[in-house]
């Protein structure tokens, strides 16, 4: 299954036009869950089954996510705790050590098409793996490096691969690099709304209708006056984040956010010294929250002055999701659903 180049790594703005027919693995990969429970409980709202009658059994076999990939497992117990159920599982080939609780998003049944589902991150797991050097090798060897891999997916920030060392021209040798990459975890009504944004655009020939009201210029200042309530004051800092958002999406989406089918909407409403940012609204902003991480990943920044962005951008999220009735158009149009232009970047 190709992945399309809306967010493949390290593809020129040319390879960046292609399309696809098929849900991309990015998609895929977006509605697995993380590791990180406390998190997602917090910017989740309400869209998991009633916890009233439990979805599995004891006994029952099912497809759990465990990181990136999905694994055959058996449910060994199951418990109601603080109106939710908990699964303890056993992942069927592995050592006892890997058993674990669960909550129910990290589960799925065994059915052809989630099946399908495995098949489709395997194989987009380890063409990653093999590009980065790494092992395609599902779980480490020993609990050491099992303790490593899991605290990989409960932290936010995490080390990428060291690079390898090399000498350079007057013989030396260069100082190791390693890579900060900033994990932003989008909640899950979120993760559905670009499922939808994919299929109305690609599936079915819809576009967003432009310009759009609200634009990214208008959430952004709808952020900062909302954080402005909440804590009294606005940071120097938050100004800084909020720019550098409005920046990375007037540059990225011409080469990295739309579809093959937008482009031409582009082209008609973004021309001369208009910003995008004052067209497009939050699908398209939405877009650029997946690509963040691997835009992010080369800029020069302290570990503390990362940690502080990755919150920010999380609130950011949140803010999003708390508004995404009003934020995000119900239903795309057709492909000729444009109006009027944006306004001059120098507006």
């Amino acid at each position: 299954m190709a992945v399309p180049a809306l967010f493949r790594t390290g593809q020129s703005a040319t390879r960046a036009h292609e399309e696809v027919g098929e849900p991309p693995i990015w998609l895929l990969l977006l509605l697995s869950p993380t590791d990180d429970a406390a998190t997602d409980g917090d910017m989740s709202s309400g869209d998991s089954p009633p916890s009233n009658t439990s979805l599995y059994s004891e006994g029952e076999k099912v497809l759990a996510y465990h990181g990136p990939r999905i694994y055959e497992a058996k449910v060994q117990k199951v418990e109601l705790r603080k109106k939710e159920f908990r699964y303890f599982l056993h992942y069927l080939g592995w050592n006892k050590n890997w058993d674990e609780w669960v909550s129910v998003d990290r589960l799925m049944k065994c059915t052809d098409e989630n099946r399908l589902k495995q098949r489709a991150l395997e194989k987009g797991y380890v063409e990653k793996s093999s590009k980065s050097g790494r092992s395609a090798q599902a779980k480490p060897k020993n609990l050491n490096d099992a303790r490593v891999e899991k605290e990989d997916h409960k932290n936010n920030v995490v080390a990428a691969p060291k690079g390898k060392k090399r000498k350079n021209d007057s013989g030396t040798k260069d100082n190791q690099s390693v890579e900060k990459v900033i994990k932003i975890q989008i909640p899950s009504t979120l993760r559905k709304q670009l499922v939808d944004d994919w299929e109305f655009v690609t599936q079915q020939d819809k576009l967003v209708k432009l310009p759009r009201s609200p634009t990214v210029d208008d959430i952004l200042t709808k952020y900062l006056e909302y954080r402005s309530k909440r804590d009294g004051t606005i940071t120097d800092s938050l100004g800084e984040v909020l720019k550098g958002i409005r920046c990375y999406f007037d540059k990225a989406l011409p080469v990295l956010l739309l579809y093959n089918k937008e482009r031409d909407q582009y082209h008609k409403l973004v021309v001369d010294d208009v910003s995008p940012s004052t067209v497009y609204g939050a699908e398209h902003l939405l877009r650029l929250f997946v690509k963040l991480p691997e835009l992010l990943a080369y800029v020069n920044i302290e570990d503390e002055t990362q940690i502080r962005l990755h919150q920010k951008l999380l609130d950011f999220l949140k803010f999003l999701q708390k508004n995404q009735s009003t934020f995000f158009v119900s239903a795309y149009e057709g492909c000729k659903g444009t109006e009027g232009k944006g306004k001059s970047k120098n507006d």
